[in-house]
């Protein structure tokens, strides 16, 4: 999967303490001020990198929308079981949050402050995402690879599971990105069968 580097551009800098604000004081609740502050400039010079508040915002949400639909474009048209195709799409989602939980707080939690274009578009992307996992599960369970179970409920299952990982997972605790990856991805499918 390739990674998405963050620029050290001003622009850069900006986005993730934004970023940060957000996610402990949630977008409605931080001003342009608050984020002036924390980078201590004038509210009126954050203009000159950014149109708005939420420029911010749909950067955050569409740069993550971004790198989970590339890390399941990467395993999806393998030729691999779906077992295995399901099991490195867990692998990729977690290692997208866990490269950048702040953003992924964000992203999970705050999408909903996108204004009518951009939420029907970011609603869309998450939609089609979350039914590509759906049709890896219809194909295993067609093969004979997963149980006949309720696919909507599998998938939210795993989302739900996945999606939590900001609220509890600390990258300076004993366990790495990578084994916390593997883990999760092989509790969810074992209860696939």
């Amino acid at each position: 999967m390739i990674e998405v580097e963050r620029k050290n551009t001003r622009k850069e800098q900006v986005i993730q303490t934004a970023t940060e604000l957000f996610k402990d004081k949630g977008y409605a609740a931080t001003s342009m001020r608050d984020l002036a502050n924390e980078l201590g400039i004038e509210a009126a010079s954050l203009y000159y990198h950014i149109k708005s508040k939420e420029e911010i915002l749909q950067s955050i949400c569409f740069e993550m929308a971004d790198a989970f639909i590339q890390g399941l474009d990467d395993v999806e048209h393998r030729d691999i079981s779906n077992r295995e195709k399901l099991y490195q799409g867990i692998i990729n989602h977690t290692k997208v949050i866990a490269r950048d939980l702040p953003a992924a707080a964000v992203f999970l939690n705050e999408y909903r402050y996108l204004s009518a274009p951009w939420l029907k578009k970011f609603l869309r992307l998450r939609i089609n995402y979350i039914n590509r996992f759906k049709k890896i599960i219809e194909d295993g369970i067609k093969e004979g690879e997963f149980k006949n179970v309720n696919k909507k409920l599998a998938v939210m299952t795993i989302f739900s599971s996945l999606n939590w990982m900001p609220n509890w997972y600390n990258p300076k605790g004993k366990i790495d990105p990578e084994a916390v990856s593997k883990q999760l991805a092989q509790l969810l499918i074992n209860g696939l069968g």
